[in-house]
């Protein structure tokens, strides 16, 4: 019994290899794609934890700063710089003063089948692999519903993006070897070029302020000190001592 072995052109051989290694880079991609996304997500919990413990008290220090500054303008009535320094105050108070809903969790812990389901889309959506501006455009939007999705823990919401893309994946025209190769090569790089994006975004997230309160937080708990709790107290302490000059300037200005 004779065999028959395939002789592949060159070009189809590199355009062969050119795949696998772009089935690895799209594996390299979801999973830099959804480490970025739990990266945010995890800052996002903890922005809305910091935000529920002590926003409502750094608006009321807010107000309390403005009630003062406002008996400073009675003592002093030419110095402009304490009314605009107390119309300042109370604004900020406005924008800091949320109102409080649930208590959100400690921790941003997502089930290894929803990391997963998150790696299987991204792979399919993701807008590096689009041939046009249009496709680009959609897989863009797609992304960012991916992202918001995963950021809610919503399973059924992911699964839905997954189904819409499918429903109205875009029509492969047949293309001769050499355009496939092109278009590997460019999708390549615009990959490439993302994993750099990537690794910078994730870098400069790190040197925020709120990451860097965030990691110190958590390494605090690791210790068994609350220092959440602890900075809450200080402003409540600041909150006290700011009350009482007020009563002081105000008996002094009726005296």
């Amino acid at each position: 019994m004779s065999s028959v072995t395939q002789v592949l052109s060159p070009q189809a051989e590199e355009l062969q290899a050119k795949r696998r290694e772009m089935a690895d880079l799209r594996r390299k991609l979801a999973d830099k794609e959804l480490e970025l996304s739990t990266a945010k997500s995890e800052l996002h919990l903890f922005e809305r934890r910091y935000q529920t413990v002590v926003g409502p008290m750094y608006a009321e220090l807010d107000q309390v700063k403005a009630q003062i500054l406002g008996l400073a303008c009675k003592f002093y009535p030419k110095a402009e710089n304490f009314r605009e320094e107390a119309e300042s105050a109370r604004e900020q108070a406005g924008e800091e003063e949320h109102p409080v809903t649930e208590k959100p969790t400690k921790e941003f812990n997502p089930p290894e089948i929803l990391k997963k389901l998150f790696r299987r889309v991204a792979k399919k959506i993701h807008p590096d692999l689009a041939s046009s501006a249009t496709e680009r455009e959609r897989r863009h939007d797609l992304m960012a519903k991916l992202n918001e999705a995963y950021d809610q823990l919503d399973e059924e919401a992911i699964r839905s993006i997954l189904m819409e893309w499918e429903a109205e994946a875009p029509f492969e025209t047949a293309l001769e070897l050499g355009e496939q190769l092109v278009r590997m090569v460019s999708q390549m790089a615009q990959v490439r070029k993302r994993l750099n994006e990537i690794s910078d975004e994730l870098e400069d997230l790190t040197l925020t302020e709120m990451f860097q309160l965030k990691q110190n937080i958590d390494s605090a708990e690791r210790e068994g000190r609350d220092l959440l709790q602890e900075i809450a107290d200080d402003i409540e302490e600041k909150i006290k001592n700011t009350k009482t000059r007020i009563r002081d300037l105000a008996y002094d200005f009726i005296s």
